[in-house]
């Protein structure tokens, strides 16, 4: 087992793609025929497609057969996908580049564990891709957030003990994910919001290189 491991979310940690999935799901709602505010999509913040639809349509009073479902689904997804398609590194939240190169430069096995099923495109496309040994995102788990699932198996496949990763997380689910897996919490926004992180930085330009050596036990 390697002694120490890092975790990284995606949406609102790595990258901004939360403004592409608003978009994406208002789309959807003014073609239902009713509005979703900005407020509104904070419920889906760390939330799978599914949930995020279920949600969706239980703010407009909408009922759907299966069939609708699963259409909606696919068409919010061609929607977002669209507004990723371009993405470039400008996308790239701040200071993300220095915390994953000072990882990489040593020895820090690095996952990404995030509930998108687009995560691999989204980091090739960013031109981060070659920072993880490993990538658990939504079509590797069964289980969203809060349950700890995507972090435990990405524990594995990283080859450390889940009590010895780090996790960053934007999300209360994630931060509850992490905790419930045992392993350090660091939340990235509002210290309001994430208040049961074990830290929380608004973004990684707080975050100071004496910390992070001190997480990986440099």
């Amino acid at each position: 087992m390697r002694e120490v491991g890092f975790i990284f979310d995606l949406d609102g940690v790595i990258v901004d793609t939360a403004k592409y999935h608003y978009l994406a799901w208002k789309n959807l709602a003014n073609e239902l025929g009713f509005e979703f505010t900005k407020q509104q999509n904070e419920l889906f913040k760390g939330v799978s497609r599914k949930k995020s639809l279920e949600i969706l349509l239980d703010l407009g009073k909408v009922k759907a057969t299966q069939e609708q479902f699963d259409g909606w689904m696919v068409e919010k997804n061609v929607d977002y996908l669209a507004y990723i398609e371009k993405m470039d590194e400008s996308e790239i939240l701040p200071d993300v580049p220095k915390v994953l190169q000072f990882l990489k430069s040593n020895t820090i096995p690095i996952s990404l564990g995030s509930a998108s099923k687009n995560a691999r495109p989204i980091l090739e496309k960013v031109n981060l891709f070659t920072y993880f040994d490993a990538i658990v995102d939504g079509n590797s788990v069964s289980k969203a957030k809060p349950n700890p699932e995507v972090f435990l198996i990405a524990a594995k496949e990283l080859g450390v003990s889940p009590e010895n990763c780090v996790v960053f997380e934007d999300a209360v689910a994630g931060i509850q994910a992490a905790n419930a897996a045992n392993m350090l919490s660091i939340g990235i926004g509002d210290k309001e919001v994430l208040h049961e992180a074990d830290y929380v930085f608004t973004d990684f330009t707080q975050i100071e290189l004496e910390f992070l050596k001190k997480l990986a036990k440099i």
